[in-house]
Order: structure tokens, then sequence, then C-alpha cells
């Protein structure tokens, strides 16, 4: 592979079209459509006992509604649960609409279709639903203590369980390594829910042609073949009668992933009974209550350690609140438990987590997926440690890193792909080495000094983290070299502002030796690319990236050879360089690489006189017969398909500067710095974007954003006027420097970064915080309010 291109700072193609309003996203479709609303669930745990439409049979406009009984064969039964786990012994997933029974506020009860969406909503408003109200439960410990169940048929609401452990060296279990080290500890850490606020809500257009039997559905997913499949499943549809298209998504962040939701059911269902077009865009109330959130846990840790700060035994039990059910299965709790070792050499590690049932709305991977818990356990953990000896925290957190030439690392475990958690690549020393350097670690206490001496409380943190990325199990991609010398790029998996339409095209680009602007890339249309996974889990630029790669190299082998043919000469001796095939030392032979792919195609040959000549004109072939040796398929193109014996694991260390105010509390973020390590970079400046966005994600998670929930089950910050996030103001300038240890197991070398700002976050902030004010931080988020009380807890307010 030639290096041009590939690792530079190209800009993104894609913003000039989203930032003039050229985009197309959801509800700029249809405009003629039907509109679709739902009557949802104003309780959290209730039996339904009766619906009453007759109310809203007179709305002018109404189209049609449909309960849960209207709803025939597979579209009636409860939504696929998607990643099952043998330690998820009590897998539950909702119905399309609501039978018998509601378990979240928010749940889907009632469809109605109207001419437009105000009069759907009007019609919503006048049926009346009957409800039992039964006792909700809300917040995992309540969950095991209340004896209230959520589903009837799950004992102590637990729907997984799961342990985990991996001796010491010597043998020793956890209990024991943590008995007979030197020192322990015990403490509690707890993260409450939050979650993702794309800007452009969930949405889904149908559209069913009756003459063909075909249907074509436009959703703002993640997961564009995912949700085919199973429309073309749930509706009983052959596969390739089902067409799904993701326009340009206006954000996902995780939330996006879960398919197929109710809506991508009912929408296409409603648009072939009625043989009419039908859409429905969320709302933001309906994004609240109705979607899915993450990150809520309870962790309970005790860890043993020498007095240089060594870790001899870490026992961790977490309690993880998956919400009303389990879709996404226990992906999450998972990815906590295993990415929790983050880049540390751990004597020996037990991990217990059960994940429970609560009348809340359901858990789904959320921009870091459990990974923002884990480090949180960790990172608090290694400044507990620090704390209890007196020691520099960065010291102790180099005491325990792994070295460069322990690569490939085994942690012993199973990781979410069900493959052994062992870490291909990394350098931890030097990224902490370049990390301290970047914020100037060294010279911050003399700064905390100074500031003291004026009333101002500064604090720094640290944070360092693992990911595991570019987990599998394939991604494709096809790629076609057409007779005008362009290149056309497509891949199923989809994009929702990570500028893969930039890094996709640098990499055939490079692949290829043809300029940029020549190639162009889709995603997310089963028209062009009918298999594929979905983006999530910093896998697209590790999975469909390999896969373009591997199919560029089969459309440049072939070109080289027809070009051999051609130019009469060894396909050796060429390269290709501007979209043009040359011979090596002679500038004089070559051939544009539009006349291969007019080459390559037969039929075209035949009917087009100019090809032939192009033939005659390149000195090679006959005009009888082009140089296509026999076998081969027609067209200059390729497809290939990219599967990883498993995943690859990029790393990175953040540190921050806080300022707390002695009198509000207010806590301002004066400096953030970030070292990332994602192997070999495609785009620097793509790489930068992903990590800013990140960490305004992290500071929205450490200080501001969080689901509020009474005993009720309601949730009662449901809007943007009570949900608080980060505005620029308070997302701090993030100054970042770059690692590249290339991963040996892909073709690229490359590892994924789109999670990587949010992940250590929290533990950052809460170190920075603890660091100005002397006590532990061991809950996040951390609202201004709270650490107030905190010191008077504490008795320094």
């Amino acid at each position: 592979m030639t290096t041009k291109l590939f690792g530079e700072p190209v800009q993104r193609r894609e913003d000039p079209r989203l930032l003039t309003g050229q985009g197309r996203y959801l509800d700029d479709l249809g405009p003629g459509a039907l509109a679709a609303a739902f009557v949802r669930s104003p309780h959290a745990h209730a039996r339904i006992r009766d619906i009453d439409v007759s109310g809203a049979l007179d709305v002018e406009g109404l189209v049609a509604i449909y309960t849960w009984e209207d709803l025939p064969g597979r579209a009636g039964q409860p939504l696929p649960l998607l990643i099952p786990h043998p330690a998820l012994t009590h897998g539950r997933t909702a119905y399309p609409l609501a039978k018998d029974v509601v378990r979240h506020v928010g749940e889907p009860v009632v469809m109605v279709v109207a001419r437009d969406r105000y009069l759907a909503e009007d019609a919503c408003a006048l049926i009346e639903v009957d409800y039992e109200f039964l006792k909700p439960v809300v917040g995992v410990e309540e969950a095991l203590r209340s004896g209230n169940l959520v589903h009837e048929d799950v004992p102590d609401n637990v729907g997984a369980h799961m342990v985990q452990e991996v001796p010491s060296a010597d043998g020793r279990g956890a209990a024991e390594a943590i008995e007979a080290a030197p020192y322990s500890l015990e403490f509690r850490l707890d993260i409450e829910r939050s979650a993702s606020m794309p800007l452009e809500g969930r949405g889904v257009y149908a559209r069913w042609d009756a003459d063909d039997h075909s249907l074509r559905v436009y959703s703002s997913t993640q997961t564009s073949t995912s949700v085919r499949m199973a429309i073309a499943a749930t509706l009983g549809l052959p596969l390739p009668k089902v067409e799904v298209i993701a326009p340009d998504v206006g954000g996902g962040f995780g939330v996006k992933i879960m398919h197929p939701w109710p809506e991508e059911i009912l929408v296409p269902w409603a648009a072939i009974t009625l043989g009419r077009e039908v859409k429905w865009t969320e709302d933001r109330r309906e994004h609240f209550i109705s979607s899915a959130h993450e990150r809520a846990q309870v962790q309970q840790v005790k860890v043993g350690f020498d007095g240089e700060g060594h870790v001899l035994g870490l026992d961790v039990t977490i309690l993880h609140d998956h919400g009303a059910y389990t879709p996404y299965g226990i992906i999450v709790p998972i990815i906590t438990s295993t990415q929790l070792l983050g880049p540390y050499r751990i004597g020996a590690y037990r991990v217990e987590f059960s994940s429970v049932y609560t009348n809340t709305v359901q858990v789904t991977p959320y921009r870091g997926a459990g990974r923002p818990q884990g480090v949180f356990c960790m990172e608090r953990t290694m400044d507990h440690i620090s704390r209890h000896l007196g020691l520099d925290r960065a010291a102790v957190r180099a005491a325990n890193f792994i070295q460069p030439d322990e690569f490939p690392y085994d942690q012993g475990m199973i990781f979410q792909d069900g493959r052994p958690l062992i870490y291909d690549s990394g350098d931890y020393p030097e990224s902490l080495r370049m990390l301290k350097e970047l914020i100037d670690w060294d010279g911050f206490p003399a700064r905390k000094a100074e500031a003291a001496a004026r009333g101002r409380r500064l604090g720094i943190g640290i944070g360092c983290y693992v990911e595991g990325t570019g987990v599998g199990p394939y991604e494709g991609g096809h790629v076609q070299v057409t007779s005008d010398g362009r290149v056309h790029v497509s891949t199923g998996l989809t994009s929702q502002g990570q500028g893969h339409e930039t890094v996709f095209a640098q990499i055939a680009a490079s692949e290829l030796g043809v300029p940029l602007e020549r190639v162009s890339v889709v995603t997310g249309d089963t028209r062009r690319f009918g298999y594929a996974v979905g983006t999530f889990a910093s896998r697209a630029a590790v999975m469909s990236g390999n896969a373009i790669a591997l199919a560029c190299r089969k459309v440049r082998e072939k070109a080289l050879r027809i070009a051999a043919d051609a130019l009469e000469a060894d396909p050796r001796d060429l390269s290709i360089t501007d979209g043009v095939v040359h011979v090596a030392g002679d500038p004089r032979a070559s051939i544009p690489l539009a006349t291969v792919a007019v080459l390559s195609n037969p039929l075209r040959y035949a009917f087009d006189e100019e090809a032939k000549r192009a033939t005659q004109f390149a000195g090679g072939g006959s005009a009888d017969r082009p140089p296509i040796e026999e076998g081969d398929e027609p067209g200059l193109e390729g497809r290939e398909y990219y599967s990883p014996i498993r995943s690859t694991f990029a790393s990175g260390m953040h540190a921050a500067i806080v300022e707390t105010d002695p009198d509000t509390a207010e806590i301002t973020i004066l400096r953030y710095a970030v070292v990332h390590d994602c192997g070999n970079l495609i785009n620097p400046m793509i790489v930068e974007g992903q990590i800013h966005g990140g960490v305004a994600q992290g500071v929205g998670g450490a200080l501001y954003e969080r689901m509020v929930y009474d005993q009720h089950g309601q949730l009662l910050n449901a809007s943007f006027m009570d949900f608080l996030m980060p505005y620029v103001t308070e997302v701090p300038a993030v100054e970042t420097a770059h690692l590249e240890t290339p991963s040996p197991l892909n073709p690229l070398g490359i590892k994924g970064a789109g999670e990587a700002g949010v992940i250590p976050v929290s533990a950052v902030i809460a170190s920075a915080v603890e660091d100005a004010e002397d006590f532990p931080i061991d809950r996040m988020p951390l609202s201004p309010s709270e650490l107030f009380d905190l010191r008077s807890r504490h008795g320094t307010g």
C-alpha cells in the first residue's frame, strides 16, 4: 500500500453538504406520508385492563388505530433478544405494542395513523386506557430487596448473574491474595443513569410497492442491514424484497444500535396494511422515556496491595441496572467487568455482577458502553491506593503497567465477543510519559500551592484506559472502478457523523493510487451492500476500513494484470499513480485506470469502438478479444469481507486540572489533556474530532447529565429544560498527543477511536476534584450542590 493520503489530515468531505443545509435526514423524506403517533404508558408498572378507542374514531383525518390484538403472527411476538448469553438466564424483551402489562413509563400501547402528526396526536389524546396499578421497582438495590417483581417469572428481578476469576501467578484467588496483602481497602462506588442525546431522534419511513410486493424502509439507525433482516423475518417477507436505507443520521452514540425498535416493525407493517406511505419521527420527550438509557451501576470494591502500590488482589461486585428489558443482552456489564482491568497487570482478580430488572427505560450501549463505569472503578481504586500510601498517583499506575515487551498480553478472561481478552499492542509507560509532559504533571504542585496562597482550590486528576475495538464478526466492502476512472466504494455499516465518507475514501485512494476526488463512498444502504453488522463499539474503521482495503487490493491486482497484458509488461513492474497505470522506469508506457476499466468489461468492449481503439493504442490485446483471463468476472470491481481473530485494543490516558469554587462549589475545568493510541492513524484530524466530541460527552456524564426517577418510576427531568448538558462554555479546550503502536491483527494496523474521548472522563474529573478538596469522590456525576454537601460532611466547607 502506498502512503499517499493514508495518515494525512484531509478535510472532512461530508461537512460542506451538512453545514449548508443540504443533508437529507429522516424527517426530510416522505412529505406526503401518513403520520404515526403512539399512546404511551404514563405508569411505570401496570396491568392493561381495557383500551377504549371510541372517543378517537371521529377525529378528522384518522386512518387507523392499532393495539397489540391487531398485530398478526410474529409481528405480535416479543422483539428479539439480540445477543443471548448463558449467564442471561432470564432474558426478557418487550412486545411491539404492550400486551397485558406495561413495565416502564413510555412503553407503547396503541399506534395511531392519521393524515398528519397533529391529527394523530389528537386521536391519541382521546384514547382511554384502563390500568390496574402495580408496585414499581426503581433502583438496583430496591430491585433486590423490595420483593416486588418487574416480571412475574423472574425471581428477585435478577436477569443475569456472572462471575469471572483469574488467579495470581502463584495460584491464589482474589480473596486469599487480598487477605495476605500488606494493605487492603474496601469502598463503594456509584455511577448514575444517563443517556445519549443525539440531535436527531429515532425515525422510520416506509413505502410498500403492491405491484412487486417490495418494501423500502428508511430508518435513522446505526444498523441498516440488521433492521432489514428483522423486518423481513418479523413481517414474513423475502429478504430480497426488503430494502433499508439510513439517510443522513443526526447522531447515534449507541441508542440507534438496537434493532428492531418497535416502530421499525410497526411503521412498515402499517404501510403494507394500508397500502400507503407511513412515517414516524420521535419527539424529544419520547426519546427520554421510550428509547434507551445506560451507565447506572453500584460497585463494591475490595483491593489488596503492597507498599509500592502493586495490586495483589482485586475483588469487585457490581449491581447493574438494565431497566425493564434486555434486548441487547448483558453486553454492558460484561464490558465493564472485563475492561475494568485497564492497562494494568493485576495479581488476582475476581468480578461478579448481577444485572437486574427495574421499572425504568431499558438499557443498551451508550458511547463507551460499560467502559466508563469500569474505568471509574479501576482508576478510583488506583487513587485510593495512592492516597492510603501517600504516593504519587502517576507512580502507582506506572508500578502496575503491563510493559511493552509483554504483548500480546492475556488477561485470562473472556471479552464481549466471546473470545479471549488478549491485548495485542501498546506502550503504556510511553503514554504516561507523554501525558505528564503534556499536562505538566510534575510542575503542578507548585501551581497548586501558588493558587492556594490566593484562596483558590486547584486539583489535578488522571485516568488510564484500554478499549477493546474492532469487534467482529465481520464487515464487507465493495469497490468498483468505472469507465470514467471514478472509484465507487460501498460498505454496509452506517454513518452518524464519524467521517466515514472521508476516511474510507482515503483508504481506497491510497490503495488504488487514484486522486481522492475521484472516490465516492456509500454507507448504510442495503441496495448497495446487503450484509453488515453495524456502526458501534469503535469498530467501523477497523472492520470496514480493512474490508475496503482488501477489496481495493483485489481490484488493484486485476487492474495490473489487465494493464500488463495491454502494455506487454510484467505486472510486478507496474504501479498506479494519479489514476494511471505505468511501467517503472518508462513513463511513456502507461494506460489510464479508466481504460483498464473499459477493457475489463467484455460487453462494453463489444459495442464500444472507443474501447477497441483504447486497447490497440495501449499496445496490447486484440480487436476481437479484450485481455481478460478465462474465468474472470466482467468489470473492474471487487468485494471482500474482513473478520478478525479477536478484538484489537486501543488505549489512552487523560489528565485534567480543575478549580472548585470555595463558596459555590462550582467545578471549572481549566485544562484537559489526552494521549491516545489507536494504531496507525488514517486521518489525524478526524481522530482529533472524535476525541474532542467524546470528551464533551464525558464532561456531561461527569458533571451534568443524569436521569432522575422518583419512587413511582416517573422520570422527573424528561426535557432539555431539566436534563443538563454541557455547552461550549463548559467544555474545555482539549490538548492532544498521539502514540501509534500498530495493531498486528489487521492489514492496516489500526485500532478504533470513536469512544476513546468519553471513557475515562468521570474518573479523571473525580480524581482532580478529590485532589482539590482532599476528600474521596466516589459518586458521579457530581453537581455543585453535592460537592457542597460533601464539604459539610467532611468538615471542609
